[in-house]
This record gives structure tokens, C-alpha cells and sequence, in this order.
């Protein structure tokens, strides 16, 4: 069984023209003629290794979009992806340990490329309490958790607004991305019942877009931040993104800091 690949030339001016650059933009940024840049994405030169990599930079692509033009190019990939399980991983498990653990009482998620849960602290479960557990089978997805009829959905007082911030973030990684997976799941989370603002999602006299969850005859208030790791070289590590959620007011903040989780009630 042959596999065929995409032509390197084509591959890169599909990414040129997904950023919204022209030839003489890139190559002023790769620092090459625009000639040159048209022979490559024509197919008349071939790219060296180091040119590849010079134009996968200056289109900033991510380490797993790399490799594939590298392959594209007829070079062996150069990032690596390591299982986080793998012993090289142990520090990188750690931190992430700590991280999730220093965020308690508050929720706190560990998610990949498409959204998939990795990790999460034990306050997590305020929220995951009241989602069908069959959502929570792994891999379980975050987003798909979050905007499921049988997920958090029912329970989001400003399902409209959340819906419409979620969809646009995911609608920023499909186009930056160009991910096919993502492209379907962001195509089945939108045939999802429920309102949509549009643009932003922005709130009206806000400073963040929160998320308003209903539990136990109370409405928790929160909003989130991201974190990713810094200079990764491994494809895994550059892939994991750590969603922390923070209450938005004194309200949530005491009822979570009073919620005692399992770890807590038998120490």
C-alpha cells in the first residue's frame, strides 16, 4: 500500500495563504527572494532542511505541522512525541501535579490539541458531578462536557453567552490550525441544541467572559485562564494547555473554599 503526501510546495503555500500572507511578505519575513519562495511553492526548487524550518517558523506552525512538512520535503522529522506517562515525562508530570494541586479548592484541567482531558485536580468534580458519566468515559472531552445536552449545558445559567465564547475559541483554532479533527468537532458541537451570541461572546459591562453554573440551589460564578509550557521541543508537551478556573466572586469563592473534597474530609 502506497501513502502519498501532500507536495511541499503546495503544503506551504497553503499555510502561506491560511495566515493571510503574500510571496513578498514571507519572504521578507524568511528573508529570501520572492522568487525563491515562488519556485518552492511551485515546485520548480526543492527546499533544504533548514529552509523548511526557517518558513514552518516565520508561519508559526506548530511542532506536529513541522514535522509533517518536513516528511513532505523528504526529511526526517525532528520533534519528537513523547507519551506523558513516558519516564523522560516524570518532571513535566510533576509540575503539572503541582499546578493542578496548588489550585485547589478552585477547578482545574489539563486538555491536548482536540480538547481531550489529560488530567485534573479533585475540585474538578463540582463540575463534573453533574454531567452524564458516559460523557466522562476517556477520552473525555472538554468542550463536548461542557456544551453536551447531557452535559454541563442544562446546569449553565448563560448558556447563550458561554456557548458563543467557546465556539469562537474553537473557531480560532480550526482556522489557525487548519486540524480536521477539530473541524469536526467544533461541526458537531454547533448541531448541539442551545443559543449562540455572536463575535466574541464578549459580556456586556464585563472584563471576562464567565461561565454561571447552578448547583445546589446556587449559581457558582467563574471565569478561566490559560497556561501553556514554555519553549517546548516535544510535540506532546507543546500540545498541553492547563484551564484553570477562578471565582469571579466572593460568593463562589467561599462556597468553594466551605466544599471539602474527598482528600480533605479524611485527612
Amino acid at each position: 500500500m502506497t501513502v502519498t503526501r501532500p507536495a511541499i510546495g503546495v503544503m506551504l503555500r497553503d499555510w502561506r495563504r491560511r495566515r493571510r500572507l503574500s510571496q513578498l511578505e514571507l519572504s521578507i519575513q524568511a528573508d529570501i527572494s520572492t522568487r525563491h519562495l515562488s519556485f518552492l511553492e511551485t515546485g520548480r526548487s526543492t527546499p533544504s532542511r533548514d529552509m523548511v524550518l526557517q518558513l514552518a517558523d516565520r508561519l508559526d506552525l506548530a511542532l506536529r505541522e513541522r514535522n509533517r512538512l518536513l516528511l513532505a520535503a523528504g526529511y526526517a522529522p525532528v520533534y519528537s512525541e513523547t507519551p506523558l506517562d513516558a519516564p523522560p515525562m516524570t518532571a513535566v508530570r510533576s509540575a503539572i501535579r503541582q499546578v493542578l494541586g496548588g489550585h485547589e479548592p478552585y477547578p482545574a484541567v489539563v486538555v491536548d490539541r482536540a480538547w481531550n482531558l489529560v488530567d485534573a485536580n479533585e475540585s474538578l468534580s463540582v463540575l463534573t458531578d453533574l454531567v452524564a458519566p458516559r460523557l466522562l468515559v476517556p477520552p473525555a472531552n472538554a468542550l463536548r462536557v461542557s456544551l453536551h445536552p447531557e452535559g454541563l449545558a442544562p446546569h449553565i445559567v448563560n448558556l447563550d453567552e458561554w456557548r458563543g465564547h467557546l465556539l469562537h475559541r474553537l473557531s480560532r483554532q480550526v482556522e489557525f490550525s487548519g486540524d480536521p479533527e477539530l473541524a469536526d468537532l467544533e461541526e458537531e458541537l454547533r448541531g448541539y441544541p442551545g443559543g449562540e451570541t455572536h463575535g466574541t461572546g464578549s459580556a456586556v459591562d464585563g472584563i471576562v467572559v464567565p461561565v454561571r453554573v447552578r448547583r445546589d440551589c446556587r449559581v457558582l460564578n467563574l471565569f478561566t485562564t490559560v497556561a501553556t509550557f514554555g519553549t517546548p521541543l516535544d510535540i506532546t508537551l507543546s500540545e498541553l494547555s492547563i484551564e484553570s478556573f477562578y471565582p469571579a466572586d466572593e460568593v463562589t469563592a467561599r462556597e468553594l473554599r466551605n466544599r471539602r473534597t474527598p482528600s480533605a474530609r479524611t485527612a
